[in-house]
This record gives structure tokens, sequence and C-alpha cells, in this order.
């Protein structure tokens, strides 16, 4: 076991909590590796199970396609000023074949290229800034996009999912696993 610069233990499968120990095998199979942030949420066998069944969640049932939730994931992330999030979702929207100039643009919370993954990333940076206290404009401009209300409740199970990662990266400061330093922004926020 090793910890991060604020002392969070990071738990390799061997010294994880016995609750954890399953979970991250099923990170392991996912990924080839364990990444540094699920070593840092196996302290919590809950907080680890928690991540990996709102991602599941969101995966499979929500009405977002993978571009949008990687659109989704990495708005949230850079809004949040996540560094770990930005260079882990810069690396998945590639693979979810998420238009170059659309990642680089949410990695620096700029205006998206695309109309539609625009107002996507604007409604969660919108609901994040009001702390879900949205007004009728900013739903009627997110339906008029092209979204419906069920999109709006699914960005909740996103903004949750990346509340609960980016909390932990920012309080644990969890250093980047060397397959994401490539993918590292200077500041995500």
């Amino acid at each position: 076991m090793t910890g991060t610069a604020n002392d969070f233990p990071m738990h390799e499968k061997a010294d994880a909590p016995d609750g954890s120990k399953p979970l991250l095998d099923q990170v392991e199979k996912g990924f080839g590796f364990v990444p540094n942030i699920f070593k840092v949420l196996a302290e919590s066998p809950a907080a680890t199970q928690a991540y990996l069944s709102l991602n599941d969640i969101l995966r499979n049932h929500t009405a977002f396609s993978a571009q949008e939730q990687e659109t989704l994931l990495l708005a949230i992330s850079a809004h949040n000023g996540c560094d770990y999030c930005v260079a882990a979702h810069t690396g998945a929207a590639e693979g979810a074949k998420l238009d170059p100039q659309v990642i680089e643009a949410l990695r620096h919370n700029r205006p998206l290229p695309d109309a539609g993954l625009d107002a996507l990333a604007r409604f969660a940076r919108t609901v994040i800034q009001k702390q879900g206290w949205v007004d009728d404009a900013d739903i009627r401009a997110f339906l008029e996009a092209g979204y419906t209300h069920r999109h709006i409740l699914d960005t909740l199970v996103a903004l949750s999912m990346k509340t609960l990662s980016n909390y932990v990266n920012h309080m644990a400061e969890t250093p980047l696993d060397d397959a994401l330093k490539p993918k590292a922004v200077e500041s995500a926020g």
C-alpha cells in the first residue's frame, strides 16, 4: 500500500479491505490494471461500489449515446477542475470517437463546435453552478436543443458519478496513472 500527497491510502488488491477486493478484480478485468482512483476508492467498499454502480447505470441505462456520456463526463470534470478525470475521460472520449475539436473545447471549458453537445455541456455546467436550482429558461433551452426530461434526470446520474470521483481526487490529490499522463492538461479548471 502506498499513499497520496494527502496521505489517503492507495490499496493494491492484496491489502484492500475485503469488501473492495472483488470490486478491484472487476476494475482490473475492465481496464487491464487498477487505476489510481480505484486504489484510493478501495479504502471504502461503499464508495467503490457507488462509483461502479453509477458508471454502470450511466453506461447502460440512460438515454445518452457514448459520445454524449463522454461529453457530460468531460464537461463536468473540467468544470470541477479535476485533472485526473479530465485526463481519464479524454482517453475515453477519444475511444468513443468524439470529434477532437469537441474534446479540446471540453477540456478547456470552451463552447463546442457541435450545437447539440454544446447544449448538453452547458446544461451540466449550469446545473453545477446553480446547485440544481436551474430556472425555466435553462430547462427550455435544453429541451429546445432536442433533449427530453429524461435527459435532464439522466444528467444528474452523470453529475452524481463525477461529483464522487472529482471530489475524491481533489481531497486525495490522486496521482495520474502513467497511462493517463499523455492526456493531462495544465489546468482543467
